[in-house]
């Protein structure tokens, strides 16, 4: 996206976010990319719920998902992400992916 638009897209640096996390560094993963490493536990214990329902044959649900105001809530989060990440001043400019 940024190499179309010259914008930050609300998912750019989350590979190398997910591969400084497969390394162990928690820090630099949050600094490509804060909102996927945020938003990572909530969709591993999705996940992990998903999993065990297979797994046991069981029907639990995460409840936050199917929550209207959560859905609502996290999308107006990623575009207020989308935009502040795009603003070209102190601190907000620390939301960009190193280059």
């Amino acid at each position: 996206m940024y190499y179309v638009s010259g914008f930050y897209c609300p998912g750019c640096g989350s590979q190398r976010a997910v591969h400084l996390l497969l390394h162990g560094n928690i820090s630099g993963a949050f600094r490509f990319n804060p909102l996927m490493v945020l938003t990572l536990p909530i969709l591993i214990y999705g996940l992990g719920i998903t999993v065990a329902n297979w797994i046991f044959g069981t029907s639990y649900r995460f409840m936050l998902f199917y929550s209207k105001l959560f859905i609502f809530g996290f999308f107006g989060l990623a575009i207020l992400y989308w935009v502040l990440r795009n603003l070209p001043f102190y601190p907000f400019n620390l939301l960009a992916p190193p280059s």
